[in-house]
């Protein structure tokens, strides 16, 4: 899916090329997206992530308000355009903040929510994702630590990397662009994405990358793009396991869900991003109970949101009705360091490589 810079320029392009011949065919010009309403996401047991369904909205210039939105991607076009002409590069916030600059008041946006809606609208028409344009979020700062050697390109040229032998204790940062990154040597057994900064760095102090050649993937809660980006090329590329640890309250497994079936806002990338063979190794209300762990109530959001989840389809397993099932019953929720209780060395000496043994990973 990743296109350089003169294949997503010709594409914004032709975007933009394709009004301007509605307008001289005297038509009012308009663009096709798919409708972006929970409604309208599917999911496809096929591939095991979301996708759009068939349902699609128009966005016509044949109202004040619809006029408004064409001449703002007209606008954002000939900025993306120029930024990779130019080489350069953006954030999506500095995008909001550059629109007050524009010549037109009417091309101004009035939120950033507004500026990234946009951004995904012109994803979707033109096949190019966000990375390709050059557009950045504000960083996400999640890292990789592990025995894995890579080449990335930089803006100073290429460098080789490896992550343990030539990085800190606080890892290789992930770029937002992570197809300028090729892999060129591992000794990967298993890629094991973690929620939590605290539990990230307790793996890694005990030396778990070590023991047991493990990848550790920092998702630093619900995961940006370019993690789950490069969590589906590890799994697709080099055929390594993917492991999701989180803590054990709905939120959590949503972030295992995004990470392994794509999340409603992207279903236009799932097959891009997500990674249908993760398999989740987080706190579970069995943990909860069999290991007495120091818990909170659950509060009537989490119970919500655990109801919610039963009628999700990404759920609607035997396995995870029977735990969500549970963890109402018992009205509990844990983090993955309630482990400490047990030991600062519990989670690497004892539950993961039981877990893991148990699933067939170790």
């Amino acid at each position: 899916m990743a296109a350089n810079d003169a294949d997503a320029r010709a594409q914004l392009i032709d975007l933009a090329a394709e009004f301007y011949d509605q307008f001289a065919g005297g038509q009012i010009p308009e663009m096709t997206l798919p409708t972006r309403t929970k409604s309208n996401i599917e999911y496809d047991p096929e591939s095991g992530v979301w996708t759009y369904g068939d349902r699609t909205s128009t966005r016509s210039a044949n109202s004040v308000r619809g006029a408004r939105k064409l001449l703002k991607a007209v606008y954002t076009i000939e900025f993306l355009a120029d930024q990779l002409e130019e080489g350069r590069s953006s954030t999506l916030r500095e995008l909001y903040y550059l629109s007050e600059s524009w010549d037109n008041d009417e091309a101004q946006f009035t939120s950033q929510d507004e500026s990234n809606d946009l951004v995904e609208d012109l994803e979707i028409v033109s096949g190019v994702t966000r990375e390709d344009f050059h557009m950045r979020p504000e960083e996400s700062g999640a890292t990789l630590m592990g025995p894995l050697r890579l080449r990335e390109q930089t803006r100073r040229g290429e460098r080789e990397i490896h992550c343990q032998e030539d990085v800190g204790e606080g890892g290789y940062q992930i770029p937002n662009n992570p197809d300028m990154i090729e892999f060129l040597d591992h000794d990967i057994d298993f890629v094991l994405c973690v929620e939590t900064g605290g539990m990230r760095d307790r793996l890694v102090e005990n030396g778990f990358d070590d023991d047991y050649n493990c990848l550790v993937v920092h998702l630093k809660g619900q995961p940006a793009r370019a993690t789950r980006r490069i969590t589906r090329r590890l799994n697709d590329e080099l055929d390594l396991p993917v492991v999701v640890f989180t803590d054990g309250d709905p939120w959590s497994y949503r972030i295992f869900g995004s990470v392994a079936y794509g999340s409603i806002k992207s279903a236009h990338l799932s097959e891009y991003l997500a990674t249908p063979d993760a398999r989740f190794v987080g706190i579970r209300p069995t943990d909860i109970v069999e290991y007495d762990l120091p818990s909170d109530p659950l509060s009537d959001s989490d119970v919500n949101a655990l109801e919610s989840e039963l009628e999700d389809p990404r759920f609607q397993t035997d396995y995870w009705e029977e735990q969500i099932e549970l963890q109402l019953d018992i009205g509990k929720k844990s983090e993955q360091q309630a482990l400490a209780s047990r030991g600062l060395d519990f989670v690497t000496d004892t539950y993961l490589p039981e877990r893991l043994t148990e699933m067939g990973v170790q």
